[in-house]
């Protein structure tokens, strides 16, 4: 997760993690999926989960472009090059785990508007162990340092998202609002109103952030 102060004439620009756009552009699900199962369309559930999965997964790439130059973007602010150097490898292992986390906002949106949250409990939970597991073994034993603990956080994004998306296959609540990809999902006019409060919703959450990170570095 990239995070970088520059302080050019008094001037701090803050950059806000890519990680809290995914989870703004994920947000305007909450309203979508609630809307359906409230009126009881579950069909419409899958379709606006698979919308969002679309918008988000195109959304992802040029956020990953920009985490694949990090290091050549920061030494261009003026910071340290070797500092640079190495965030830059930092933010090029967590590139995978940038998608999975948009995959993993959707399918957490998509259960939680159906009351599941049990199993969101446990898969997270299992997906903790595992994290602290790869962490140890990649940053530890195979001796691979921060680039290790970025590939740990990409391997746990993913395993979370497996194991839900294997519950919305097997489970009855998934039988019932995913019905396998439907060509509703990729309508570009639905995908500008699911834009319309996606956008929105981003910049608040990532406002809020960039604010308390602001409130923190002046206090």
């Amino acid at each position: 997760m990239l995070y970088c102060v520059v302080l050019p004439s008094k001037l701090i620009w803050n950059s806000c993690s890519f990680f809290r756009v995914k989870l703004g552009m994920g947000s305007a699900l909450d309203t979508f999926c609630g809307q359906s199962y409230g009126a009881r369309q579950y069909d419409m559930l899958g379709t606006h989960t698979q919308r969002a999965i679309i918008v988000l997964m195109f959304t992802g790439l040029p956020l990953a472009f920009v985490l694949a130059f990090t290091g050549q973007i920061l030494i261009a602010l003026g910071q340290n090059p070797e500092i640079s150097f190495e965030a830059g490898l930092y933010a090029q292992w967590l590139i995978p785990g940038l998608f999975a986390y948009g995959l993993l906002q959707c399918l957490t949106r998509f259960l939680q508007a159906q009351n599941i949250v049990h199993i969101l409990v446990a898969c997270s939970g299992l997906t903790l162990l595992l994290h602290v597991m790869l962490c140890w073994l990649l940053v530890q034993s195979f001796g691979l340092g921060h680039k290790g603990a970025a590939l740990a956080t990409s391997v746990s994004y993913w395993f979370n998202v497996a194991l839900l998306a294997v519950y919305v296959k097997f489970s009855e609540a998934g039988r019932r609002s995913w019905h396998g990809w439907s060509g509703e999902a990729l309508k570009l006019k639905d995908a500008k109103v699911y834009l319309k409060l996606a956008i929105p919703s981003t910049f608040m959450t990532c406002s809020a952030w960039s604010i308390g990170h602001l409130r923190w570095w002046f206090s």
